[in-house]
């Protein structure tokens, strides 16, 4: 009992110290100039600019799905992109049906999921953000 007891709690312990080291996977985005919608009715627009932060190493695509945290069963879709290295993916890179709450506001969430070229998928991330 007192073997399995020491086991576990050097286990947790490297567990811990590991976490630590490595930054979680991150990312923000802005509505940028998506025509205002209120009518309950999307239209289909450019996706935002999406500003990363510890992009896993080993990553080919990221996957990007939004959701009308309001109205979840909606699918407001998303898209696909490569991944060159880079911080910023560009508005633009995938078309989706934009944020449109009818006769108000609603927080929207959009999730991220970083795959490599097996399509594997390395880390999960999401941001909110209110429209209008």
């Amino acid at each position: 009992m007192f073997r399995g007891l020491v086991l576990g709690i050097a286990l947790v312990a490297g567990t811990v110290g590991m976490s630590g080291s490595a930054s979680a996977f991150d990312f923000s985005f802005q509505w940028g100039s998506i025509p205002k919608c209120t009518t309950g009715r999307p239209g289909r627009v450019p996706s935002p600019v999406f500003k990363l932060r510890n992009v896993p190493k080993g990553t080919a695509t990221i996957r990007f799905d939004m959701k009308d945290l309001a109205v979840p069963t909606y699918a407001h879709g998303g898209g696909t992109v490569k991944y060159a290295g880079k911080k910023t993916i560009g508005a633009g890179a995938f078309k989706y049906n934009s944020p449109c709450p009818p006769g108000g506001s609603h927080p929207y969430q959009w999730t991220a999921v970083a795959k490599d070229k097996s399509g594997k998928k390395l880390a999960t991330a999401t941001a909110k953000r209110k429209y209008p």
